[in-house]
């Protein structure tokens, strides 16, 4: 009976010490740097830098973040689940006061987003600043004239993304970039559309992953044709607050021509 007793005792200090340890690595706060070129880059930008955050959900985004990518991204974007149900609209306006800190926000919604006053949400970020791009585009010159187009489109899996609309927003010729919430975007991408670089979240890596396999593949970078789609394991959970395998990330990337 003591026997029984105690190993009952050390599988409940096991468990608890393996939540422990998943829980911390869901609090991690990860900064992960990745260079990206392309034969058709307009040579005229040289680098841009991006400083991608996907799945913040119901963190605080940490001071370390913001200063690892102050000074080496010139621009952020939010690859949606910015919050979900419950999170408070002043938490999220912390967060974005902190990202504009490091360059011009652009942001797309994500499935939770949805979940609070999206109203509410949309007037919130349009008061801050933050460029929403749900279904449409905008377009940036070089001092050279050249032109790049990034393009943004609505929760795709949600029956909302148009990436129709976000092209016809574009300008014809332009290296495009497309921010969507889901990588399941890249289904609906063709050839035709110019699409270079797709940023993308949604999955958090599987979040929870046992022996190398989870309910979704790992962050990481997806090649289709001339498409190339980064998805990331995101920076907050989603149910559990627990991560395994799939270490919560933002990232900063550096976008160029190929030599």
């Amino acid at each position: 009976m003591e026997y029984i007793l105690w190993s009952a005792v050390a599988i409940v200090a096991a468990g608890l010490a393996g939540c422990l340890y998943m829980w911390r690595l869901a609090y991690e706060n990860n900064v992960m740097e990745h260079s990206f070129s392309f034969m058709d880059f307009p040579a005229g930008f040289g680098t841009v830098s991006l400083f991608f955050i996907s799945d913040i959900h119901k963190r605080s985004i940490h001071d370390s973040i913001i200063k690892s990518a102050k000074g080496k991204a010139e621009c952020v974007i939010i690859g949606g689940d910015l919050a979900e149900g419950g999170v408070p609209f002043s938490l999220i306006e912390e967060n974005i006061r902190k990202l504009k800190s490091i360059g011009p926000v652009y942001f797309v919604w994500g499935n939770n987003d949805y979940e609070l006053d999206y109203h509410e949400l949309d007037a919130l970020l349009l008061s801050l600043g933050v460029k929403i791009l749900d279904n449409t585009s905008v377009t940036f010159e070089s001092p050279t004239g050249d032109k790049m187009s990034l393009l943004g489109v609505d929760y795709c899996d949600g029956g909302k993304a148009r990436l129709d609309l976000a092209l016809q927003d574009s300008e014809e010729g332009t290296f495009k970039i497309l921010a969507s919430h889901s990588p399941s975007i890249m289904r609906k991408v063709d050839p035709a559309h110019g699409i270079s670089f797709i940023l993308a979240g949604h999955t958090h890596g599987g979040q929870i992953r046992l022996f190398g396999f989870g309910r979704y593949a790992h962050g990481g970078v997806t090649v289709k044709g001339n498409t190339t789609m980064f998805t990331s394991n995101g920076y907050g959970t989603s149910v559990l607050p627990l991560r395994l395998g799939a270490k919560a990330q933002t990232h900063i990337i550096h976008l160029s021509r190929c030599n």
